[in-house]
Formats: C-alpha cells, structure tokens, sequence
C-alpha cells in the first residue's frame, strides 16, 4: 500500500449578507462567510488536503476565483469534481480530520450533518471523517466575529497490488 497525508487550510471573512455554510451545512446566524464560491472554508480545506497529499496543486489551480463560472459555486460540487477526477481509480481516503475555528455560533449541533453530506458523496468510509470546533477565546479576528478557518489534514492510500 502506498500512503500519502495532505493539509488544508481555508480562511474567510464574515460578513453581513452572506449566507454561513460550513461543511455543506446552512448555518443559522447573522453573519456568513464572503468568497468567490460559497465561501465552504470546511470543504474548501478539505479540497486542499485531498489534493495536497496527490501533488495536484490546491483549490485556486482547479476553481480560480477569476472564473467567473466558479462563482457563487456549491462547495459539496468542487469536493465531488475533485474526488471524482482523481480519486475514482486509484486513491481512496482513509481518514479526515478537520478542526472549524470560529468563536460563534457553536457549531457541535451542525457536525453530524457535516459529516453526513461529505461522507454521501461516496468516496470514505464509514467513521473516516472527523470534524471538530474551537474557539480563539476572543483572540484576534477570529475572536472578533470578523473571520472562520478550517484546517484539514487527509489521509489516503492506494493498493500496489
């Protein structure tokens, strides 16, 4: 078996207007995160780390925000293009760990779905994927409301067999 492991990292701001979609899910709050696409940074990080660990560039090489038809996109549909081009024959994931920092809202009731709406897609098992939350106990913009990250490390394999 080869092994490869990626991270990912995806910051965006929040602002007023937008809608907060984090790991596919619609988050209730008054504030959302600003992007060319959805503004995902769950996804968007998780994008990362997938192609991260195969040496195929990031989310900007593959949805650049200067395309205009990537904007406004679905993040669940740029995580299945992605897994669907270079997962499908050779790669498969073994495990997801994902860490959303953002001071509000509590998103622990939200990471079951989040869960569900990756995993739906078909390209983990069962109990692969890990998403967890933290704060910044009020450090910096983060802390403030003004932004949200995620980072994301991925393990895959393939069989030499």
């Amino acid at each position: 078996m080869d092994y490869r492991i990626g991270n990912g990292v995806d910051v965006h701001p929040l602002l007023k207007g937008r809608k907060l979609i984090l790991g596919g899910v619609n988050i209730d709050h008054e504030l959302g995160c600003d992007g060319h696409s959805d503004g995902d940074v769950v996804l968007h990080s998780i994008i990362d780390a997938i192609l991260g660990a195969l040496g195929k560039g990031d989310l900007g090489d593959h949805f650049p925000s200067s395309d205009s038809k990537w904007e406004g996109a679905n993040s669940i549909d740029l995580l299945n293009h992605i897994c669907s081009t270079y997962l499908q024959n050779d790669w498969s994931i073994v495990n997801i760990d994902c860490t959303i920092i953002l001071q509000s809202p509590i998103i622990k009731p939200y990471i079951k779905q989040m869960k569900n709406n990756i995993h739906n897609l078909g390209f983990t098992i069962p109990n692969s994927i890990s998403i967890k939350a933290t704060t910044t106990d009020y450090l910096g913009f983060i802390g403030n409301n003004k932004g949200v990250a995620a980072i994301t490390t991925c393990l895959i394999s393939r069989d030499n067999g």
